[in-house]
């Protein structure tokens, strides 16, 4: 099965799950009638609930500035991005952190979904994880500043010059003993 139809089948579910669960909710308990609306169905709180027990466990925490943070398990930054698209929450941002020693890093993904932030967390060991640009435009300046940052290779994408000049090294941000 090529990686593209993989994506698609789990975002797939995972939007199916929603919808259900947003079907049952309009119609009561009768899953059959048509209520589905635009943003995966139901309010937030609906979704949240229901994007929670898709990836595996009700294991959603809110930190004190109030995000929702999901446990992602074996989920792909691609079938997160496509599922939070067609539930129309916006994208708002990725936070790139450095973890001690050499754990490697970690790829905060925000977004919001009717007023309720959502993050995701991905933890890399390798400087690498696939692109959204193609899925969600507006990640191209942060992906382009991580990359150029953290050195960060968001596969599948091509990479125009953002901060750095022309002998600048990529990894700014790292650690000394890092670069």
């Amino acid at each position: 099965m090529s990686a593209g139809v993989s994506v698609h089948r789990r975002s797939q579910d995972l939007l199916h799950h929603c919808a259900k669960a947003a079907r049952s909710k309009v119609s009561g308990s009768s899953p059959s009638r048509a209520g589905i609306s635009t943003n995966c169905g139901g309010d937030a709180v609906t979704v949240i609930d229901n994007i929670a027990e898709r990836l595996g466990g009700s294991d959603v925490r809110m930190d004190s500035s109030g995000v929702q943070w999901f446990d992602v398990g074996d989920l792909g930054v691609r079938e997160l991005a496509t599922a939070m698209k067609a539930c129309r929450a916006r994208f708002v941002t990725i936070t790139a952190i450095e973890l001690p020693g050499n754990e490697g890093l970690r790829l905060e993904y925000l977004w919001d979904l009717d007023g309720q932030l959502l993050g995701f967390s991905f933890h890399l060991e390798t400087n690498s994880i696939e692109s959204i640009f193609d899925i969600c435009e507006a990640t191209d300046w942060i992906e382009r500043e991580i990359h150029e940052g953290f050195t960060v290779d968001f596969v599948g994408r091509a990479y125009e010059p953002l901060l750095l000049r022309e002998g600048n090294n990529l990894g700014v941000n790292l650690r000394e003993e890092i670069r």
